[in-house]
């Protein structure tokens, strides 16, 4: 087992923000890799989970907290929502040490009680979040198209892309958590499952202490990822999870599993891009559903690898989910945040990397194949044109993110054609 570390795209946000304010806490899903990459920038750490120390730990907290925190800085406090009185003690000590980079706060995606904390933390902390490994950080792409020369103005682009179709179904169900890929394939697989039914059988419940219904959270997960990448409304989910549920089953009881499932970094839906239009054309504000990770659709699903091959359409919504994933965590990099767009004339865009310069990239996602190339390439000229360039930058490019294919490279009609194999920060 190769127990080397990779590195995170996280890893120079997490620098950063210790140079800007006194603590961080990262934030993200469960086994995503929050504390571990903490450990590489802390200079002491505190494991408040430790059995053998943690009732030791709680009784100091009561009698003298600023004693938890004593340690060279950056001290890592992990697992610190088991001592939710932390956070306050570390605004304070913040405060009076009046000094960056100071403290480092991670723990499970299961938020802590808000009863012992009294402030809220502006300005005193920043957050990163982290969402499970890209390609790029994995190992798996070349990394010979980066999203960030893309917007500084770099026109020609080349790239060699060695993943195939069965690479890409395999690491759609494999997912980005950061054990499997040190792990042989079968374990590898069995990584998502395990994620899974941790989620359904315990931590929808422990999220906020309300018991939900394991068979419940199944249904609403099969059914969010039937719906990846579409608006689906939320009685359409309700009337979906019903057919294997009772007519009982409320829209407020599913909103709730949604939430919970948000809570903690599961479901993380993309909201819609507004831009200046030339026309009056009507934008669709419904955020687009999708999971932090493909691999929880297919678990969800039961799918593996060969199923996604016989059945391409359900392959294509969760590679899908797959390359919005990684667009989130280049994004994340470089200032920016990632939507989506559709009008009410059926103008469609998967992702549009927007940054906070007011810069952007128009982006569709295809599995592969000319004629859903050409037909992308088409829907994102056809955008492109109706934008109103008086009252906001013209894109700064426009990318069809293909699943397969040998290449990366910029089309006549200027549009590249990128392989996710190829793609980075």
């Amino acid at each position: 087992m190769d127990n080397v570390y990779k590195t995170r795209v996280a890893d120079k946000l997490l620098e950063y923000r210790l140079e800007e304010v006194g603590a961080v806490l990262i934030e993200g899903p469960k086994w995503c890799g929050k504390t571990t990459t903490a450990e590489q920038k802390a200079k002491s750490t505190l494991y408040v989970a430790d059995p053998e120390k943690q009732k030791q730990y709680f009784e100091i907290s009561k009698l003298k907290i600023k004693m938890l925190l004593e340690g060279d800085a950056p001290r890592l406090i992990d697992e610190w929502q088991l001592i939710p009185s932390l956070w306050d003690a570390v605004r304070y000590e913040v405060d009076h040490r009046r000094q960056e980079g100071q403290f480092i706060l991670t723990g499970s995606a299961v938020p802590a009680s808000t009863d012992e904390i009294h402030h809220s933390g502006v300005g005193r902390f920043a957050w990163v979040t982290m969402r499970p490994m890209s390609l790029w950080e994995s190992g798996e792409s070349s990394g010979d198209v980066s999203l960030a020369k893309l917007f500084s103005g770099v026109v020609d682009i080349e790239g060699h892309n060695k993943l195939t179709i069965d690479d890409i179904a395999y690491l759609v169900c494999r997912g980005g958590w950061p054990s499997s890929t040190t792990k042989n394939e079968r374990a590898a697989l069995r990584q998502a499952y395990n994620y899974y039914d941790a989620v359904v059988k315990s931590d929808i419940s422990r999220v906020d202490g309300v018991a939900r219904s394991t068979e419940r959270a199944k249904l609403l997960m099969r059914s969010y990822a039937r719906f990846q990448g579409s608006q689906t409304s939320l009685s359409a989910i309700c009337k979906d999870m019903i057919v294997n549920d009772d007519d009982t089953l409320s829209e407020k009881t599913v909103q709730s599993y949604i939430n919970a499932l948000k809570k903690i970094f599961v479901i993380e839906d993309m909201p819609a891009w507004n831009p200046n239009l030339r026309s009056k054309t009507a934008v669709r504000s419904s955020n687009t559903r999708y999971f932090v990770d493909s691999s929880i659709a297919a678990a969800a699903l039961g799918l593996g690898p060969n199923d996604l091959i016989n059945d391409l359409e359900t392959f294509g919504l969760l590679f899908e989910t797959l390359c919005v994933r990684d667009l989130r965590v280049f994004a994340d990099a470089i200032d920016g945040q990632v939507y989506h767009y559709r009008d009410k004339e059926g103008l469609e865009c998967d992702a549009v990397v927007h940054l906070r310069n007011g810069r952007y990239g128009l982006i569709e996602i295809k599995l592969g194949g000319d004629t859903a190339i050409e037909k992308a390439a088409a829907n994102l000229l056809s955008l492109s044109r109706i934008i109103d360039t008086g009252r906001m930058k013209e894109p700064s490019f426009l990318m069809v993110l293909t699943a397969v294919g040998d290449f990366a490279y910029r089309r006549e009609d200027g549009v590249y054609v990128v392989p996710i194999g190829c793609l980075k920060d």
